[in-house]
């Protein structure tokens, strides 16, 4: 494993190398065969029809909406989100300002490295079982919220504006984030707060920026192997142009189009957890591609460590029982499950 991992992904790629063994995924079929090409099943929702929302809303379009995003929850855990109040030139800056990142030298980027056993800083893999499939990738992963447990040491000082860009867009997520854990408890009849209120005050939420190089191997390597989320929503916003997410519906890998300035919004296992099995966590993937790179931008909300999550009492019934048992620090456990190649969610089932 140590020669393997002696050039890094983003070394190997601009030298067109053969990827190692150890990003190879075996067993598994993902040839551009397996791609496809049918229309995307992920519906897109102007989620500004949710900011209206009451007790006693009739507006058949704010209906029409909660309809729509119950059913996407329900069946794919995915959808596309426009009316976010973010204009295109502001995003456009976000990703602008990781590319110009992403193309600092080396010895620049390694200014804000990841340490051994740590999930903040710029780099690759935690390898943690002999048998890890490694993927094709770099990230930068920044705690942003809470602000008090920011790590600014590791946040790049160039470009200039990254930590102002990074502190205005997390704010702006946050509260998209906050209109749909409202909408998605509204759309199953539920009081707004139950979902949000089992994150707790000082809920963490991770940005992560990924960088995809071009792979020489695309038949045989992915960017990010098959995994749920761990979080209880992630917000992300795709490249401008290089399609590379999939999400596994009835069996089959599905590609999300590129749809300027939407999010792709799609929910984590404690979303799962909470809804009693009702909304879905979503399986999904990053394909790679000999032509260009990939750049995308997640952001992860889930509970503060010591806060138990579980079902909400109003999913529970004789008819549906409590599915999973309650639980703290799912991320740990997703982490752990996700490099030893086991579905996490089956380790909490009752």
């Amino acid at each position: 494993m140590a020669t393997e991992l002696s050039k890094s992904v983003e070394a190997m790629s601009m030298a067109d190398e053969e990827p190692p063994s150890a990003y190879i995924v075996k067993g598994c079929s993902f040839a551009p065969s397996d791609l496809s090409s049918s229309s995307s099943p992920f519906p897109v929702i102007d989620i500004s029809l949710f900011s209206s929302i009451s007790d006693d809303n009739t507006n058949t379009e704010v209906q029409s909406a909660l309809h729509t995003l119950r059913s996407a929850l329900t069946s794919t855990g995915c959808f596309q989100a426009i009316g976010h109040g973010m204009s295109g030139s502001f995003l456009d800056k976000i990703r602008e300002m990781a590319c110009e990142f992403f193309e600092l030298p080396a010895e620049e980027k390694q200014k804000y490295g990841r340490s051994a056993n740590e999930s903040e800083g710029y780099g690759s893999d935690m390898v943690v079982s002999e048998k890890q499939v490694l993927d094709w990738s770099h990230r930068l992963s920044l705690r942003v919220f809470p602000e008090a447990k920011r790590r600014i040491h590791l946040w790049p000082k160039t470009p200039a504006d990254f930590s102002a860009f990074l502190h205005e867009y997390s704010i702006k997520i946050k509260e998209m984030m906050e209109i749909l854990y409202k909408a998605m408890a509204r759309s199953l009849n539920l009081e707004e707060n139950c979902f949000s209120s089992q994150f707790g005050e000082a809920s963490l939420m991770q940005a992560r920026f990924n960088f995809y190089p071009k792979c020489s191997r695309p038949d045989l390597v992915l960017g990010v192997k098959p995994h749920t989320d761990r979080s209880g929503i992630t917000v992300l916003l795709q490249d401008k142009q290089v399609e590379g997410l999939q999400i596994l519906v009835d069996d089959r890998w599905v590609r999300v189009p590129v749809i300027s300035d939407a999010f792709v919004v799609n929910l984590g296992d404690q979303m799962q957890i909470m809804s009693n099995g009702i909304f879905k966590s979503p399986m999904h993937r990053v394909v790679t591609n000999t032509e260009r790179l990939r750049l995308s931008i997640a952001l992860f909300h889930e509970p503060e460590v010591e806060k138990e999550i579980g079902a909400v009492d109003g999913l529970i019934s004789e008819e549906r029982p409590r599915l999973y048992r309650n639980v703290k620090n799912y991320g740990a456990i997703n982490y752990e499950c996700y490099q030893k190649g086991i579905v996490a969610l089956e380790t909490v089932k009752l």
